[in-house]
């Protein structure tokens, strides 16, 4: 009997997701340094906020909070509706690879946004951060998150506990590319620093160039 291999998919290697950690560990040190001291990769503290800002009957600023939130929701449904219209193409651009450059395309807008205009950068932020995390969902197989890491570090934790106590290896492989994904995310967030302390509001643009780099890596895997 002849037995298949499926090829590795192109969305799915360490990497990538390396890399895609790097930004989304960015984007939260930079909309919290530079755009109003919010994060704005997940959602659960702007859900939080919404809930005091009504329960203290704020109505006018529960839409610093709404936004992001309904722009987040967005960012999900975008990606979901590309990946279905544009998943079975049998040539061009792979579909991630049209998400990733809708990413830049946003960055460079957010970029050159003022600081008057915070709220706007931020809800943009929240939805590139919505295409991101919909899109790559996977490393080697495994569930993952690139703009974001609780969960990541829980299933880390998990799989190394597994590996004490039942000498699973492969748990541990798995837990090591779990904390290799954290570990790239916290990089990204301490390059954001350092680049907020030299362009500012123009330090986002800084993404463009790992984004960039992603595109490279699914076109070379692609290929290879």
């Amino acid at each position: 009997m002849k037995i298949t291999i499926e090829p590795a998919q192109m969305s799915e290697s360490l990497r990538l997701g390396a890399v895609l950690a790097l930004t989304g560990g960015f984007f939260d040190a930079y909309t919290y340094l530079c755009r109003g001291g919010v994060f704005a990769n997940a959602q659960t503290g702007n859900m939080v906020l919404l809930g005091v800002d009504l329960a203290q009957g704020q109505w006018m600023h529960t839409t610093h909070y709404l936004l992001p939130i309904l722009a987040f929701a967005l960012g999900v449904a975008v990606a979901d509706i590309l990946k279905r219209r544009l998943k079975n193409r049998p040539s061009g651009l792979h579909w991630r690879q049209l998400v990733v450059l809708a990413e830049i395309m946003l960055v460079v807008l957010v970029g050159f946004l003022p600081q008057s205009m915070n709220m706007v950068a931020n809800t943009l932020i929240s939805f590139i951060c919505a295409l991101q995390v919909e899109s790559f969902r996977k490393v080697h197989g495994s569930a993952f998150a690139t703009t974001m890491c609780t969960g990541n570090l829980r299933s880390a934790t998990e799989l190394l506990i597994r590996w004490r106590a039942e000498g699973d290896e492969e748990a541990r492989r798995k837990a090591g590319r779990y904390l290799a994904v954290i570990g790239y995310f916290i990089a990204g967030a301490a390059i954001g620093v350092g680049a907020v302390q030299l362009w500012g509001s123009r330090a986002v643009l800084v993404c463009c160039a790992s984004l960039s780099a992603a595109v490279a890596l699914m076109f070379w895997q692609r290929t290879a």
